[in-house]
């Protein structure tokens, strides 16, 4: 069964130690490797950039980790690189090939300049995230405490988005940003990594009523494996994963369901699901509720029909 993956931090890693290595089985130090990926069935993997903390706020970590996806990532002829709805549809027809897509995690290092926006989506970035956790120019993450909206510029910044075809991610905004975007964007927005709150007391996780609205307004969310957000208890299982798909599917979002690890993002992991080649154990789990139609859809065919359908042309 094929499978697509929303979000993972291997950019980040790389980053982090350039010697690092995603085309052999670097097993030690990568959760995300192109054999593990291959192992899995994967057919679609996002990249995140993601500048930690510690890292200057400028464009320079955010291009050198583009750099590094275009020569480290891209390298391999069994990846292919996903910028318009031509490429999924391109895709289709090869199997054995992984679909790459770009997406931003935390829009802090454009410093609200319209032109970085572009030259990012000339360089190939089709997805982004206002926030991280902090709050920044654009909108106030999830864990701000003073839990603001969107800024004036966060706002022109979605404009340029919707016009552009750049995907907006609603991981990781604070509540009040989450419904300022749900206001401003034009266009379906996703959640990449995010849970259900109701089942797993955390604020990254969706409320109900997000679910509902983001929904309603013809978005995807991404069932994310960070061990915090699935569950309370320690060691997190599958069948706790579980728990956030039936939510989700609960509120009618059986075709708007997809997966977003955040492998390679974390370093505590759901008990049997810490790397791509592990996901076997997820499917059959699924198989056993449902039908294997809806969880190919899971997997796969929601998460491909939406950048199909809202990619660039």
């Amino acid at each position: 069964m094929r499978k697509a993956d929303f979000h993972c931090d291997v950019l980040w890693k790389l980053l982090e130690d350039p010697t690092l290595s995603f085309i052999d089985d670097d097993r030690n130090k990568l959760d995300v490797t192109l054999p593990r990926l291959k192992q899995a069935g994967a057919t679609f993997q996002t990249f995140a950039v993601y500048v930690p903390e510690r890292m200057d706020k400028t464009m320079v970590p955010i291009l050198q980790s583009i750099d590094l996806f275009y020569r480290k990532v891209l390298v391999s002829p069994e990846v292919t690189f996903i910028r318009t709805a031509g490429d999924i549809t391109a895709l289709q027809l090869k199997p054995g090939v992984i679909g790459a897509m770009l997406s931003l995690e935390g829009a802090d290092g454009l410093q609200g300049d319209p032109a970085m926006l572009r030259m990012l989506y000339v360089l190939g970035v089709r997805a982004i995230g206002l926030t991280w956790n902090n709050a920044n120019w654009a909108a106030d993450g999830v864990l701000e405490t003073r839990g603001g909206g969107l800024t004036k510029k966060g706002r022109a910044f979605v404009e340029e988005c919707n016009r552009l075809g750049i995907l907006l991610d609603m991981s990781h905004l604070s509540d009040r940003a989450f419904w300022d975007m749900m206001q401003a964007s034009s266009r379906p927005v996703i959640a990449s990594h995010s849970n259900s709150r109701s089942h797993c007391q955390h604020p990254r996780n969706l409320t109900d009523d997000q679910i509902k609205a983001l929904l309603a307004a013809g978005g995807l969310i991404g069932v994310t494996f960070v061990p915090q957000f699935v569950s309370s208890r320690v060691p997190a299982g599958i069948a706790d994963v579980l728990r956030h798909v039936e939510r989700i599917c609960e509120f009618g979002g059986e075709q708007q369901l997809m997966f977003g690890s955040d492998f390679d993002g974390i370093d505590h992991y759901v008990d049997g699901l810490s790397h791509p080649g592990e996901l076997h154990r997820l499917q059959d789990a699924l198989l056993a509720r449902y039908s294997e139609e809806q969880v190919k859809s899971f997997f796969e065919k929601n998460a491909m029909g939406f950048l199909a359908m809202h990619l660039p042309r």
